[in-house]
């Protein structure tokens, strides 16, 4: 019993921390419904829910849903009343859609500017990288090059197969290792074409603090995105392959990950590593690998649902007075055992 109250105490806090009127407001006006007849159910609650099953690592809706018919507490959490049944995945489906990513792109802006005002995020160095995702369908039979059910999806190779998906692009902060922006594209799309967007939306929103050094692997090596950071008063820190800048004294890195050239950018480079370990926490911690949603707006929704819960858990640990464990998802791995 002590235990499940933990819990929930932990699922409050981690709600409370979002301020809860802002992303109220912020989902009332992305509905735009109308309060005339019957009441809606509760956006703040479905947007809780939402949540939830992130932070939960709960992998469908129909175990989510489980869950909540099971489980008072977390009904009233997640603002269920007395009598109403808990959300059905299909009201959820149309909440994400109807909500859009524009308003999850508003409440993860939000977030990561009250981080910026507890002064916890550096800036001054950020650093890209992108991570794919599997779709939620199979690959057409008749047209190998597209998905059955998700026409939108694209193909990458893994390792020895080919897997359709998504990439999911992303700009860390390197000090705090919190996320700052991200976009979503078909799994097809070369990095260096994604990485403009994500420059402009890193960059252009910083007023305060400058960001000085943008850090990225080879991947993102080109003249075009050099000059996009260059343009947005920054410094490229970008190994060049072997068939670049023959000749020249440049940052480049080995078959062995080791790192050559100039001392500063060697230094700087060794912080790039800080945004694969926010890969690998929205994976393991915060569900980014169960994607259960078709489509790209869609798909996005989901993206930014388990950025902010990554960041209001990090802002649940500052409100808390435990600044050190902004990076920790311990108050949620309890919940695996109630289902």
């Amino acid at each position: 019993m002590a235990k499940e109250m933990n819990e929930c105490k932990a699922l409050h806090d981690l709600f409370q921390a979002l301020n809860l009127d802002f992303v109220e407001q912020a989902l009332e006006r992305s509905y735009g419904r109308k309060r005339t007849g019957r009441h809606p159910r509760s956006l703040l609650g479905q947007f809780k829910t939402e949540l939830l099953k992130r932070v939960a690592r709960i992998e469908n809706y129909d175990e989510l849903h489980r869950l909540l018919q099971n489980d008072e507490d977390l009904r009233i959490l997640c603002d269920v009343k007395e009598g109403e049944k808990p959300y059905h995945p299909s009201i959820l489906s149309r909440f994400r859609k109807r909500i859009g990513p524009e308003a999850f792109q508003q409440i993860m802006t939000h977030c990561v500017k009250q981080l910026d005002r507890m002064n916890v995020l550096d800036i001054r160095t950020v650093a890209l990288d992108a991570t794919f995702i599997k779709a939620y369908s199979r690959r057409d039979p008749k047209n190998s090059r597209s998905g059955l059910s998700d026409i939108e999806a694209g193909l990458r190779k893994q390792g020895g197969n080919v897997t359709l998906g998504y990439g999911v692009h992303l700009a860390a902060d390197t000090k705090s290792e919190m996320p700052l922006a991200a976009i979503v594209e078909p799994a097809n799309v070369n990095e260096k074409k994604a990485a403009p967007t994500l420059l402009k939306q890193t960059i252009k929103r910083r007023r305060k603090r400058r960001v000085r050094n943008v850090v990225a692997d080879s991947q993102y090596s080109s003249q075009a995105v050099r000059e996009e950071v260059k343009r947005l008063d920054a410094k490229p820190v970008i190994p060049y392959p072997k068939n670049q800048a023959k000749g020249r004294r440049v940052l480049r890195v080995d078959r062995k990950f080791r790192s050559h050239g100039p001392i500063t950018l060697r230094r700087l480079y060794r912080k790039r590593p800080a945004v694969e370990r926010v890969v690998s926490r929205l994976k393991t911690h915060f569900g980014l690998r169960q994607l259960r949603t078709r489509g790209l707006r869609n798909v996005l929704s989901h993206v930014l649902l388990c950025f902010i819960a990554l960041l209001a858990n990090a802002l649940s640990a500052i409100k808390q007075g435990l600044p050190h464990r902004i990076r920790s998802s311990i108050h949620f791995t309890g919940l695996t055992w109630r289902r």
